[in-house]
């Protein structure tokens, strides 16, 4: 679950080439689950002088991280990733005040997953079937003020919320079933109480319930 950053320096830390960027350009953090795709887009950006690059992440947790601690406008975010989906960070980010504009950069062709970007407050989408001019198109209308996503029906109504949970959102969900506290939660699964605080909090909305007792209840129906 690395996150990186230019040149192998901390956050805490940044390059000098990072302070002194052109105030002009515009600042990208990436997330996504393989490295060859950050890669590929670390270097595509970094190459270009219109970008600086702050950060890559390798899953959402770790994008998370980066929002709080790092200065960026713009967020790439794959949509299936480990420990916190797409889904999961646009829910969490439009909590924060000024937070970055996301844009979906996914090779998932459910036409579901550009309807839920739009919906949960994401500003763009681009599949990764377009060729990468594409993805820096996306991003210079992002950082300009413009949503870009392709056609979809908005109309259509969701299905079943138990299926939208990520692999994270559940082991929360069984954790909860065994009457596990945040803490002890946080403890078994190596991350910090405010990741925790988080997941419940999109696993709350995804199953339209208020709290871990009717969550709970929402698990036990789903299994038998």
């Amino acid at each position: 679950m690395a996150m990186t950053y230019p040149f192998g320096h901390h956050a805490d830390n940044p390059p000098e080439s990072m302070s002194q960027a052109d105030p002009k350009s515009i600042e990208i953090v990436i997330a996504d689950k393989s490295p060859i795709v950050q890669g590929g887009l670390g270097r595509m950006f970094e190459d270009d002088e219109r970008f600086t690059l702050v950060a890559t992440a390798s899953d959402g947790e770790r994008f998370m991280e980066a929002v709080e601690r790092l200065r960026f406008s713009i967020g790439i975010i794959g949509w299936d990733m480990p420990y916190m989906d797409g889904r999961a960070v646009l829910q969490a980010v439009r909590e924060r005040p000024n937070p970055p504009r996301l844009i979906v950069y996914t090779g998932n062709g459910s036409p579901e997953i550009p309807r839920q970007t739009m919906q949960l407050g994401g500003a763009g989408f681009c599949s990764k079937r377009e060729p990468p001019s594409r993805l820096v198109e996306t991003v210079i209308a992002v950082s300009e003020g413009r949503m870009v996503f392709p056609f979809m029906d908005m109309s259509r109504p969701g299905g079943d919320p138990y299926a939208t949970l990520t692999t994270r959102e559940q082991e929360l969900l069984a954790s909860l079933a065994k009457g596990r506290t945040n803490a002890q939660i946080a403890g078994d699964l190596d991350i910090s109480l405010n990741t925790v605080k988080f997941h419940l909090k999109n696993l709350y909305s995804k199953l339209t319930v208020k709290n871990r007792a009717q969550a709970v209840a929402h698990y036990l129906k789903s299994h038998g």
